[in-house]
């Protein structure tokens, strides 16, 4: 009875050790399952939020990695990185072969010929954008638009940045304007340091407005570029030549299995084996006939739709770059306005200078000669008390008369307006 309460050493031991065993197993799972999501989050560098848009105006939050999109829109990485906000990057507009990359401002979007892959955030421009887009493509659903959908798309994108980059041109200048007229009447150290302050925001948003003018021109300089944002057409024509294509095939196989009666029966083998090699013979030519087809399809776009687009919104922002190069050149005058009158005021004081230099002079010629006639020495001039006067008042007059002679050859020489 003793024996069958108590468990033997044995077991103890043996249920101790395969308790430690599975604490280490556990443990090692936990391990490597704590070191694969480590390595997996720094290899994938972890996932964002996006919103997608569709062509009928729905949205909805994704959560995608950079691999994801990238085997998605057919993507590289550096093309990614133009989007990443941990990054500035100027604005950039880029046409891929699948997809359209637009970094402009706040907004950073992907748009493909289906969809618009947009990066979320709290920005007002990028809330602004995706309301207004969904909004826009549910009011247009039923009506026929000329543009294609990644047009559409790309156009709200450029409406935004051109309105808002307005907005702050405008801002702009209704504070800039008040505070150089300021500047030229009272020359403080408040009021410069306010256009110094404000020269800044001048200098960083004209370099903005300038890589977004740079952009847009480049792209309407460049009709290749041009033509790659046709994204609609190119899915609808590779859609249309893989349909002809499968149908070909079929046709082509089905017209392989009626035997001819003419023709000598022959092994099994040899016929798989020339099957296989025609097989491999209409993909290289349909290959051959897909490139040639994209290559002339994409030489003979029709780019004027989208250069049509890109010129209206080019000649907006070339607008604000000419309101900012305008304000630049009203701060230049102004400095220059500033520089002259502080140089005049110079002037002026040199001139009141002179003046008191040659006043000086000629007090000091006085002063030498009552102090001759002051000293202690014999002489006959002072048995007379009222020489003395007269000595002061021809002092007086010659004096008087270098004075005169001094301001009249400073006269001739212009060397200050009298």
């Amino acid at each position: 009875m003793d024996d069958s309460r108590h468990p033997s050493p044995v077991l103890l031991a043996s249920a101790s050790a395969s308790s430690t065993s599975t604490g280490r197993i556990n443990l090692d799972v936990n391990g490597s399952r704590r070191s694969s999501y480590s390595s997996t989050k720094k290899r994938g560098h972890g996932s964002r939020s996006w919103i997608k848009i569709d062509q009928d105006g729905n949205s909805e939050i994704l959560q995608l990695d950079k691999a994801t999109i990238m085997k998605h829109c057919s993507l590289p990485a550096r093309d990614l990185r133009l989007l990443d906000p941990m990054f500035i990057y100027p604005s950039t507009i880029l046409g891929r072969e699948k997809a359209i990359v637009v970094s402009l401002e706040q907004i950073r979007c992907i748009i493909t010929a289906d969809e618009v892959i947009l990066m979320n955030s709290v920005d007002g421009c990028v809330v602004h954008y995706n309301l207004e887009l969904c909004k826009r493509l549910r009011t247009n659903k039923d009506q026929s638009d000329d543009l294609p959908f990644e047009f559409r798309a790309l156009e709200l994108a450029l409406e935004l940045t051109c309105t808002s980059l307005d907005a702050q041109v405008k801002e702009l200048e209704m504070e800039i304007y008040p505070v150089l007229d300021e500047l030229t009447t009272s020359v403080s150290t408040s009021n410069l340091e306010r256009v110094r302050r404000l020269k800044g925001h001048l200098l960083a948003l004209t370099q903005r407005v300038q890589k977004v003018h740079d952009e847009i021109e480049h792209l309407m300089d460049d009709d290749g570029d041009m033509a790659e944002m046709y994204l609609t057409e190119k899915k609808l024509r590779l859609e249309a030549y893989t349909s002809s294509d499968v149908c070909s095939q079929t046709n082509y196989s089905g017209g392989d299995r009626v035997p001819s009666k003419s023709a000598p029966v022959s092994p099994v083998g040899s016929i798989k084996g020339s099957q296989k090699l025609q097989r491999a013979f209409s993909s290289i030519v349909s290959s051959s006939k897909y490139g040639s087809l994209i290559s002339s399809s994409s030489s003979e776009e029709n780019i004027d739709q989208l250069e049509m687009l890109l010129e209206a919104y080019f000649v907006f922002i070339d607008n604000n770059l000419s309101k900012l190069l305008t304000l630049k050149e009203y701060i230049d005058d102004t400095e220059d306005l500033i520089n002259i009158k502080l140089g005049n005021i110079q002037n002026q004081l040199i001139q009141f200078e002179l003046l008191l230099t040659a006043a000086t002079f000629v007090a000091t010629i006085f002063a030498v000669v009552t102090g001759v006639f002051g000293m202690n020495f014999a002489a006959t001039i002072f048995d007379y008390p009222n020489v003395f006067y007269w000595v002061l008042i021809i002092t007086g007059f010659i004096c008087g008369f270098v004075y005169l002679s001094l301001l009249l050859y400073f006269r001739h020489k212009k060397v200050f307006p009298l």
